[in-house]
């Protein structure tokens, strides 16, 4: 199965501390190319490099999305005639 995948670019506009302490840090980012009333994510604010390493996003940093699926064929988008 071959998977499809869109990069977007983001900008993390803040980091949201838990009302609740048993509760996760937030990281609020802005999407870039969303629509006007889908700009914003919320995650956890706990992110792993490809070595295992955890850390946490901060305010102002940048960052790349990736919306990945696993696509069938029959998805394909249609040619333009």
């Amino acid at each position: 199965m071959v998977k499809r995948r869109k990069k977007l670019h983001g900008t993390v506009k803040k980091v949201i501390k838990p009302v609740v302490p048993t509760e996760k840090e937030k990281a609020q980012i802005d999407v870039h190319e969303g629509d006007h009333l889908y700009r914003e994510i919320r995650i956890d604010n706990l992110v792993t490099d490809e070595n295992g390493q955890k850390s946490k996003l901060k305010e102002g940093e940048p960052v790349d999305l990736i919306v990945e699926t696993h696509s069938d064929p029959s998805l394909k988008k249609p040619e333009d005639p």
